[in-house]
C-alpha cells in the first residue's frame, strides 16, 4: 500500500473537500496530488485499489478519482463496488484516448465523470470540484428531505387527541420496518392517509405508493389488476400488462377494503405474499416483486373469518401489525381542529375570506356524532364555506342534520332545568378555553382557529381573567 496525504492550500472550494486518488502509476498520483492540493483539496493517494477501498470504508471521502486500467482490482470494479457500498460518493475515472469506450462503460456503471490521458491538469481540479458539489448537494437534499419528514410528520392528518397520538406513535415505530400492516376503522376515518404516512416514513418513500380499492374492481378483473396478464389471456387482453404488484416495485402497495376481496382470489394473494412472487393471468412464469403491503378494512375480519368469508391464513399474513383508527366521535376536540383545517383549505380553494368558526357553530360540531367520520365533516365544512356570507361559519351554514341534531344529554349541564344551562357568555368562555388547550396555549394559533385576531383574543382573556375589574 502506498498512501500519502498532501498538504491542503487555502480553500477555494465551497466546502472543505476530501478526495481519494487511485492509480498504479506513482508519478500520476504525484501529479494529481499537486494539482488538487493547490486547489485546497485534501488528497489521499493509493497505488492499489484494494487498499483505497479499505480507506473508503474507514473514512469515506467526498470524491474518488481512479484510473480505469490497473493491475488487480480495476477502475470499473471500483465504480461498481462504490455504487453498492457508497452510492453517495461520486467517482471520476481516468482513461486513455483510445479507451473512451471503456469510460462510457464506466459512466453507465455509475461513474460521475471521466478524464482522458495524457492528463490536462487544468481540467482535473474543476472536474473534482464539480463532483464535490454534486456530493454536497445530494447530501443536502437528503438532509432536507429527512428534516421535512421529521418536521411535517402526519402533516395531512390533523389531530392531537390521546387516541390519535397513540396511532401516530404506533405508525412511527412500525414505519421503518417492512412488516405488513392492517389499518382498521370505520369508513371515512382516514385509513388511506395512515397508509400514506407509513409509506412516507419508510425506507421506501422514494418508491411509488400504489393504492387500489378492492371493492371498486369487478371480481372477474381483480386478479388481472393485481398480478397483470399476458397477451391473449382473455378476450380483451391485446397486450401484456403489468399488475399493481409490479407497479409498486420498490414502494408500497395499499390494498384498501381488503375484506371485499373475492374468496376465490384470496388463496392467490396469500401465495403471492408468502412467496414474494406473482403469476400474471395466462402466464407460465412467476415474477418476483419487492413491495411493502399495507391493507385496510372497515369490516371486522375476525367475524369474516368465523363466517367463512375471509381466509384465516391470509388474515394472519396481512395482520402482522394492526393500526386501529378511532371514529371521529371518540376524538374529542379534534373535531374543531379538523374543521378549522378544512375551513382554511376550502376557503382558499373558493377564494373566500372565511377565517374561523363561531362559538355556537363549534358547539354543534362537537355535539354531532359524525357517523360518516372525517369524510362527513369535510363535506359539511365544504357546504358551509360555500354558503356562508360571513368571515365565520354560522350555525345556519351547517347541514340540517348537523345543526338540528339533539345530543342524548346536554354536555354543558347534568340536569335539564333552565337554571343549570350555560349562558352564551359562559359557553363562549368554555369554547375559548378548550381551543386554547387544544392549541397547547399557543395564542396565535388559537386566534386563527377562533377566527379572530390575536389582539381580540388577548382582550377576551384579559376580561375573563379579571383584567378589566
Amino acid at each position: 500500500m502506498n498512501a500519502r496525504v498532501s498538504p491542503a492550500a487555502p480553500l477555494r472550494v465551497e466546502r472543505e473537500l476530501r478526495a481519494i486518488v487511485i492509480d498504479d502509476d506513482e508519478a500520476t498520483c504525484d501529479l494529481l496530488e499537486a494539482a488538487l492540493g493547490r486547489e485546497g483539496v485534501e488528497v489521499v493517494s493509493f497505488t492499489d485499489a484494494a487498499s483505497a477501498l479499505e480507506e473508503v470504508g474507514a473514512r469515506p471521502p467526498h470524491v474518488v478519482v481512479t484510473d480505469l486500467e490497473m493491475q488487480g482490482v480495476g477502475g470499473l470494479d471500483v465504480v461498481q463496488r462504490l455504487g453498492q457500498s457508497h452510492p453517495d460518493i461520486p467517482v471520476v475515472v481516468i482513461t486513455g484516448h483510445a479507451d473512451v469506450e471503456h469510460a462510457v462503460g464506466a459512466l453507465r456503471a455509475g461513474a460521475y465523470d471521466f478524464l482522458t490521458k495524457p492528463l490536462d491538469l487544468k481540467r482535473v481540479a474543476p472536474a473534482v470540484r464539480r463532483a464535490g458539489r454534486h456530493h454536497f448537494l445530494s447530501a443536502e437534499i437528503r438532509r432536507l428531505r429527512h428534516r421535512v419528514r421529521e418536521q411535517h410528520d402526519f402533516r395531512s392528518i390533523v389531530g392531537s387527541s390521546a387516541a390519535m397520538r397513540e396511532v401516530f406513535g404506533l405508525v412511527q415505530r412500525v414505519a421503518r420496518t417492512d412488516a405488513s400492516v392492517l389499518v382498521t376503522g370505520e369508513s371515512g376515518t382516514g385509513k388511506e392517509l395512515i397508509a400514506r404516512a407509513l409509506h412516507e416514513r419508510s425506507a421506501r418513500s422514494d418508491g411509488p405508493f400504489v393504492a387500489v380499492n378492492c371493492a371498486a374492481v369487478p371480481a372477474n378483473l381483480i386478479e388481472s389488476e393485481l398480478f397483470g396478464h399476458t397477451k391473449g389471456a382473455f378476450t380483451d387482453a391485446r397486450a401484456d400488462r403489468k399488475g399493481l404488484f409490479a407497479a409498486a416495485e420498490g414502494g408500497t402497495l395499499f390494498l384498501d377494503e381488503i375484506g371485499e376481496l373475492p374468496i376465490e382470489t384470496q388463496p392467490k394473494l396469500l401465495r403471492a405474499l408468502q412467496e414474494r412472487r406473482v403469476r400474471p393471468v395466462g402466464g407460465d412464469a412467476e415474477v418476483p416483486f419487492d413491495a411493502r403491503i399495507v391493507t385496510a378494512t372497515n369490516r371486522t375480519l375476525t367475524d369474516e373469518v368465523a363466517e367463512g368469508r375471509f381466509r384465516e391464513d391470509l388474515f394472519y399474513r396481512i395482520n402482522v401489525v394492526t393500526v386501529e383508527l378511532p371514529p371521529l366521535r371518540e376524538r374529542g376536540t379534534d373535531v374543531l381542529a379538523l374543521a378549522q383545517h378544512f375551513v382554511e383549505l376550502i376557503s382558499e380553494r373558493y377564494g373566500k375570506q372565511v377565517r374561523g368558526i363561531a362559538p355556537d357553530t363549534a358547539k354543534c360540531l362537537l355535539d354531532y356524532p359524525w357517523p360518516g367520520n372525517v369524510r362527513e365533516l369535510e363535506n359539511s365544512v365544504d357546504r358551509a364555506v360555500a354558503l356562508t356570507r360571513y368571515d365565520q361559519l354560522t350555525v345556519d351554514d351547517l347541514p340540517a342534520r348537523v345543526r338540528d341534531h339533539q345530543p342524548d344529554r346536554m354536555p354543558s349541564a347534568e340536569v335539564d332545568e333552565p337554571e343549570a344551562m350555560l349562558t352564551l357568555a359562559e359557553l363562549e368562555e368554555r369554547h375559548l378555553r378548550r381551543v386554547l388547550k387544544l392549541c397547547d396555549d399557543n395564542k396565535s394559533r388559537a386566534a386563527r382557529v377562533l377566527g379572530i385576531d390575536r389582539r381580540t383574543l388577548y382582550r377576551k382573556l384579559d376580561r375573563l381573567d379579571g383584567g378589566d375589574a
